[in-house]
């Protein structure tokens, strides 16, 4: 079965999730893995030199579980009932993976609030730390400006998605036609 998988990858609490979940909202057959449901226990993660719990790296992860996630899903891929108007594509399976190191192997709500001083010591040292590491793999990435609104962003987003699985279906019935 042909399937479509959309990685969302990109700085913590830079808005993945939303646009994940804005997606999976007007995507048929659209399921939504999030990195953030496999962090190990607070009691796992180390504390860096700057005294943070040290979230932002892969060690605080249990990426086993997450990559096991995903396997299970590609061997048998959940389908919504969302409807769309472009139903000529409803029967591809969507999988959208987000995470901030979905590369390199929200809206998530903080209480109490980030440290004075974390964003900018620790979790934007490491996003670019990551990000270069991201941009040496060879994989079709597109980079948003994270300075436009949610609208725009998921209007971007959803245009793409819609022209790349229009070409899926285009080739899969051409190859459908082939046989």
């Amino acid at each position: 079965m042909k399937t479509f998988v959309i990685g969302i990858g990109g700085v913590t609490n830079g808005g993945k999730t939303t646009l994940a979940r804005n997606l999976q909202k007007r995507l048929p057959n659209c399921s939504v893995i999030s990195q953030d449901d496999f962090f190990k226990p607070e009691s796992e993660i180390e504390t860096g030199e700057n005294g943070f719990l040290q979230y932002d790296v892969l060690e605080a992860l249990n990426m086993e579980e997450m990559m096991s996630a995903i396997s299970c899903w590609m061997e048998s891929p959940s389908h919504s009932l969302v409807s769309t108007d472009w139903r000529s594509i409803e029967e591809i399976p969507i999988l959208i993976i987000e995470g901030f190191l979905l590369f390199n192997y929200n809206t998530r709500v903080y209480d109490p609030p980030d440290a004075p001083g974390y964003f900018d010591g620790h979790v934007w040292p490491m996003y670019l730390k990551h990000r270069q590491e991201m941009e040496n793999i060879s994989w079709e990435i597109v980079y948003l400006d994270g300075t436009k609104s949610e609208e725009d962003l998921f209007a971007q987003v959803y245009e793409d998605l819609v022209q790349e699985l229009t070409k899926q279906k285009c080739l899969q019935v051409t190859t459908v036609g082939m046989h």
